[in-house]
């Protein structure tokens, strides 16, 4: 075999006898004994620069003729076009490209096929720019340390809320900022805890908890923009404020009890918008009579005074005829309902002429009264 003729590969003993048994094996020397034989050297490591020699002596055998300069050269142009070959990537179109040189970021590629000088000079890296990414805070994930925050009015609520998000700048986004989630989780916690700890606890259970997620993405944004960490807040939802746990009944009784108050408060208001007004226009209508008949007692005088000063005036021009015409006028006024009878005398004051008088309607109406009487007996 060849590693049993002098100069083998790995051989350096002569054969002394010929025989496989005791010839120099692949790591053996001679002597007639193997590797594990007690007359040899033991086993010897390879020899690299006999395997360097040979492996020359192959790649000159394929190599064209020009020698060892032409077969390098041409191994230089391979090794260095892979090189530069490497250096070619496709940015897709969910993607940025964020090339680095050495380390530091250098420009942000946009979607399609670049070259950048091969590794270790530059290298690149994409991240999904398009897809939105979500953090929920506060609640059990979280624990009541996060979740727990002081409102304004010295109260302590639970708030359980979720942020979402999406990288806009591939640079700032790697490079800027340390641990991205981490940041934006702790700029939201402290945005949020802002916002509470500026409104009363009534505000955030009931009808701000829009308005308070609609603050906090402003905010957010604003605080992270200022970090320059390259990212877009999408969105920003208030899932839950309520009290601890532990005083949430004792809270649920004092809610319903000013709930109470406010029912009650707003009856007796709309009581008073009923009542006010009708009594404000009782009154009115009062004083409007009064109004009117002052109006009309003060007419009626007046007509009467003047009435009075045109009789005064027409006696004093001519007094026995005002004199006769009041008697008249009043005995004609008392007169007017009363059942008369004028008899014309003979004027000489006898009675001789007289016809005697028959009171017939009287005596109709006595007829009456009595028949009435009787009829009710019966």
């Amino acid at each position: 075999m060849p590693w049993q003729n002098q100069g083998g590969p790995w051989g350096g003993g002569s054969n002394n006898g010929g025989s496989n048994n005791g010839g120099g094996g692949p790591w053996g020397s001679g002597g007639g004994r193997g590797p594990s034989g007690g007359g040899g050297r033991g086993p010897q490591p390879p020899d690299f620069d006999e395997m360097i020699r040979k492996s020359q002596e192959k790649l000159k055998r394929l190599a064209p003729k020009g020698g060892d300069k032409a077969m390098l050269a041409l191994l230089v142009l391979i090794g260095l076009g892979l090189w530069l070959f490497s250096g070619v990537y496709r940015v897709e179109a969910d993607e940025q490209g964020a090339v680095t040189r050495f380390g530091k970021f250098v420009r942000l590629e946009t979607p399609g096929l670049h070259f950048h000088l091969p590794y270790p000079i530059e290298a690149v890296q994409t991240p999904k720019v398009t897809r939105v990414n979500k953090i929920e805070l506060g609640g059990p994930n979280r624990g009541e340390d996060q979740a727990s925050m002081l409102t304004g009015d010295s109260k302590i609520v639970e708030v359980d809320y979720v942020v979402f998000w999406r990288i806009a700048n591939a640079g700032d986004y790697l490079f800027q900022i340390r641990n991205p989630e981490q940041t934006i989780a702790a700029a939201a916690e402290s945005v949020m805890r802002e916002i509470i700890g500026q409104n009363s606890i009534d505000y955030a259970l009931t009808d701000g908890r829009e308005a308070v997620a609609a603050d906090g993405l402003v905010n957010l944004q604003t605080l992270l923009d200022e970090y320059k960490a390259g990212v877009t807040i999408t969105n920003m939802q208030v899932l839950r404020v309520d009290p601890p746990g532990q005083v949430i009944d004792a809270f649920r009784d004092v809610q319903r009890a000013v709930a109470d108050k406010d029912r009650f408060q707003k009856q007796a208001e709309a009581y008073q918008r009923d009542v006010v007004p009708r009594a404000r226009g009782e009154a009115a209508k009062l004083i409007e009579e009064a109004e009117a008949y002052k109006r009309e007692v003060t007419a009626r005088a007046t007509g009467d005074a003047n009435r009075f000063m045109n009789v005064y005036n027409s006696y004093k021009v001519a007094k026995d005829v005002t004199q006769r015409r009041i008697y008249l006028e009043t005995m004609e006024e008392v007169l007017r309902n009363a059942n008369k009878v004028i008899v014309d005398g003979d004027g000489k004051g006898g009675g001789s002429g007289v016809v005697p008088y028959l009171p017939l309607p009287e005596i109709q109406k006595r007829r009456t009264a009595s028949e009435k009487t009787t009829g009710g007996q019966n």
